[in-house]
Formats: structure tokens, sequence, C-alpha cells
């Protein structure tokens, strides 16, 4: 297929597969004809509204069928759709909506407070869609959004004057670790592609080369037929791409019913509905199901698992060692990449066969450069960035000075090098070491906080960590662990120290400690650096 649009293949689907769910969330089913006639029934409602061509959609939702249809009627009227971090506050979300140029925004009625706040410096936005909750009802500046899903057009499907293309937007905003969120510009036939092209590496299925032969395979007796639970946020990379990738292979994605993870539900929803495949983010999430297995022996069926997906966040050999020892068909598939940079790499684990901590496979088009544009190389020890090449966003949205950071020539090649660091091993696979932008720099030295983290994970004590960099007269900087722990023990710094030494140089090792009741992760497993800093600074009395 020359250019690939998301509403060509969806609409291709839905008519094969009508009644094959489409999304799951606790009770509420909706089929693939329900999706494909509601998605049409709000493109419609938009273009009715005057919106232009590329105007952005914002999807300002939890989990649930109602995100994905507010960007498939994005795709669907050649508009294009943008994520919204739900736990912005009001300045946050006029930064976004302001920055993104909205015209639509979709909003669960629970956040009419929020944005009443905001709503009147926003003349640019012309639709404002709200979709019900209990106890929020919808405000009388907004319309509801079942009300208009319900009303389906008669001529199907729908698409707008200016018709669909494979340059058609998706934006990503991303936070990364500081600064304003950026939107990441994927088109959508780019997107399409590196995500697999509806195909599945974990599964052996290669990509498509056209809409005919994608549909014959799904009618294929021999197609997988995939539920893919989805735990963490669909207003992330790792959940939204993840939805996308199943709808592709024309899957079932299935969300938690509750809005506050819980290992409990995630398990008794895997059993429930069978599912095929489950995403996560890390240990934010990957922790709690382990504990959960471990206190309730026998009680979920996990054999129709095949794969556990992450992306986003380190973890732990052990932990996934862990989690493989009860699913036992399963293999856990540690995707390195980020917003602006897909494929960087991949781990993979089977039972028996659990990767190593933060050791990756490169992707095909992964390189290493040193900051003088030298590609680094294996086992030598020298530390370089991570580029990808290939299939790239177009930059960032209305920002060429940070597009041009980020996207650079190098080799006479356009590259994506979001920061993040690695060493080359000898037998060619990366060592993971973090993003430059929270690098610590003590006494000359750079340390990356994630792989002090790693080695403090591995204590038996402890839960989860962070660390950050606080102000030293002598070296600059000292390292800093805030440390949550399994609730069993209190460790003391000398034993932490001296469990980072077995593994890391000296200087790696952390001189000031902090305990927490919880690190406080976002739902995408990251962490507020400068948040984590500001407790260090409150809990020991020291100068920022």
């Amino acid at each position: 297929m020359s250019s690939w649009t998301f509403a060509d293949v969806w609409e291709a689907i839905a008519a094969i597969q009508p009644d094959r769910p489409a999304h799951i969330q606790g009770d509420r089913v909706i089929t693939w004809s329900e999706f494909d006639a509601r998605a049409d029934a709000l493109a419609a409602y938009f273009i009715a509204k005057g919106m232009s061509r590329q105007g952005k959609v914002a999807a300002f939702l939890y989990n649930g069928p109602e995100y994905i249809e507010s960007y498939y009627a994005a795709f669907k009227g050649g508009f294009a759709p943008v994520n919204t971090n739900y736990r912005y506050g009001p300045e946050e979300l006029f930064y976004l909506f302001d920055n993104a140029d909205a015209e639509a925004v979709v909003f669960h009625s629970g956040f009419t407070e929020v944005l009443e706040k905001i709503r009147g410096r926003l003349s640019g936005v012309k639709v404002w869609v709200a979709v019900a909750e209990p106890g929020h009802p919808v405000p009388a500046w907004a319309d509801d959004y079942d009300a208009i899903v319900a009303k389906v057009p008669a001529e199907r499907p729908v698409k707008a004057p200016w018709g669909r293309s494979g340059d058609d937007l998706l934006l990503l905003y991303t936070g990364g670790t500081t600064g304003m969120p950026k939107g990441v510009m994927w088109a959508q036939d780019d997107l399409f592609n590196v995500i697999g092209a509806g195909g599945n590496a974990a599964l052996g299925i290669p990509p498509a080369t056209s809409l005919e032969g994608l549909i014959a395979r799904i009618q294929s007796p021999e197609h997988m037929r995939l539920t893919s639970l989805i735990a963490c946020p669909l207003m992330h990379g790792t959940g939204q791409f993840s939805n996308l990738i199943c709808f592709n292979q024309g899957g079932t994605v299935a969300t938690l019913p509750s809005r506050k993870f819980n290992a409990m539900e995630l398990w008794d929803e895997t059993d429930r509905l069978g599912a095929t495949a489950i995403v996560i983010v890390g240990l934010a999430f990957s922790t709690p199901m382990l504990e959960a297995l471990e206190a309730n022996p026998g009680r979920w069926d996990l054999s129709s698992v095949r794969t556990m997906s992450s992306s986003g966040s380190m973890w732990s050999q052990e932990n996934k060692q862990g989690l493989l020892s009860y699913a036992k068909n399963a293999m856990i598939f540690d995707s390195f990449g980020s917003s602006e940079a897909v494929g960087l790499g991949v781990s993979a684990s089977a039972p028996g066969a659990e990767a190593k901590t933060a050791a990756f496979t490169p992707g095909p088009t992964c390189v290493i450069f040193t900051e003088d544009g030298r590609r680094v190389q294996p086992g030598s020890g020298e530390r370089g960035m991570v580029a990808v090449s290939g299939l790239l966003p177009r930059g960032y949205y209305k920002d060429p000075e940070k597009t041009a950071k980020t996207f650079k020539i190098i080799e006479g090649i356009r590259w994506s090098v979001p920061g993040d660091w690695a060493e080359v091993n000898a037998d060619g696979t990366l060592k993971l070491l973090g993003r430059g932008s929270v690098c610590i720099n003590t006494g000359g030295e750079k340390v990356f906080p994630e792989e002090v983290e790693e080695a403090l994970k591995t204590h038996p004590a402890v839960r989860d960590a962070v660390v950050v960099g606080l102000p030293d007269a002598r070296f600059g900087e000292r390292i800093c662990a805030v440390v949550e722990t399994d609730g069993a023990a209190q460790p003391t710094l000398a034993e932490l120290s001296e469990h980072v030494r077995l593994t890391l140089a000296g200087y790696k090792a952390p001189r000031e400690l902090v305990l927490v009741d919880s690190i406080g992760r976002a739902p995408n497993g990251k962490v507020d650096y400068k948040a984590i800093k500001d407790r260090a600074v409150a809990a020991l009395g020291v100068s920022a």
C-alpha cells in the first residue's frame, strides 16, 4: 500500500468482523461495528462544527472506549488527535491546548471544574464534548458525547471534503524530564509502518504490504485472535501505540474498569477475558503484579497470556523471572524507545532465559554516537547517545529549535537522538545508562541515575528507588538515594551504598539516603526528578 491511514484500515477490519469486540472495559463491550459507527457520528459532528483540515482533537480522557473512538473520528475526518495528560493542572492544560492549536476537546465531565478555569482563554477551541460521569453532569457549554455518537449518519464511512492522507498527523505530547510538553508529530503512514504495519514481530507475523493482504490475513483461520489488556494510560505513548498495534491486527483491546491501578483487578480481568497480551510500564506495575501472584498462588489461570510488554521504564531481571514463573506460556518484551524514537531496542525474556536488567538488543537502525559524532564500538567502554534512523516523526509541533536539537543529521542521515545514553557491550547489546538531562556530575564523573537505581532495586529491602544529585561543596554534586522499602526492613545508607558497590564503581554509591512511603510514580511509570529532588532537599534540610 502506497500510503497507510488508520481509518482506512480500521474501516476494512470492521466490515469483515462487525460483531467481534473492539474494546472491553468491565461490563462494557463495544463491537467493531459499533466502534466504527460511533466514530463516524463523532467525525460528522466535528465536520459540521466547521473544524479545519488537520484541526487538532484533544482527548482529555481516562482509559475507555471513548479515548480511541475520539482518535478514530479524528482519523476519519482528516483531523489530528492530541493526547492530554489528565494529571495536568489548569496552566499546564492551557499551555498544551494553546500550543497544539486545539479546535476540539473531548473530556470526561469530572474535569469540568479545571476546564472552567481556562476555557475563556482558549478562543481557538470550537468544540467541547463531554463524556458524562456519575455525579458530574455535562456542563451547559459542552455537548454530550453519548448523544453525539448515537446519531449515526446515513452516509458512511464519513470522510471530510479534503479526504485522507498518509501525511495526516497524530500529535503525541511528551513531557520528558524537564521543560514544557512537546508535541511529537507522527505522520500516519510513518507511524503505521514503524509499529509493525499490522504485523507482530513477537508472534512472528510479518508486516502487511497491502490492505487486501492484511484483511486476508485477519480472515484466515490460522490468524491469532488477540485480546490485549492495556493496564497503563492510553494518554501515554506505550498504552496508545499498543492500542493501535492491536487494532491494526483486528484484535480486541481491554482496559481496566478502575482508574487507579490494581494488580488483583488486572489478574482477574486477564483470567476472565483470556487475555493474550498484557501491556504495562516497568516496576510500577510489575512489582504489585508479582506480589499479588505470590500472595494468591493458583488463583488465576494465566495460560492464555503469550506476551507481557513494557516500554519507557527499565525493570529488573529478577522481576521478570518472577512473573514468568506464573505465566509459563508467556514471553516478556521490554521495549527501549520514546515518543520521538520508536524501535531503539528490545529485550526479550522467556521462562528460564530472562534478559539482564537494562540490556537491550539494538533495533536495525539504532546506533550509539559519541558527542562528536563517532560511532561507539562494541566493548570499547565508551559512552554515547542512542540514535535511530528510518521512519521518524516530522519533528516537534511549532518548535523548530527543539526539533533541530533532537533530529540531527549525522553521516548525511537524519537521526532521532532523544537524549538517552548507553554503552555497547562486546556482544553488540546495549547497556542503557539513562537520560542525559538528569545526569549527575560528581567530582567530574558522570553518573546516570537509572544505573544506580537499578542496582539499588536488587537489594531485597528496596521496592523502588530514585537517585538525584544534591549540591556538594567539594564534588559539585553528591548522590542521594530516595528509597521506597518493602515495609519489612529499614536499610541503612551504609548497607545500600555497599550493595551498589558490588556492581558499580564506588563514586556511584549513594552518599545520602531518604526513605519514603511511596516514590509516587506517574501512571506511565515515570518519575518527576525535580519533585523527588525537592523532597530529598526538604527531608535532609540542605540547600538546593
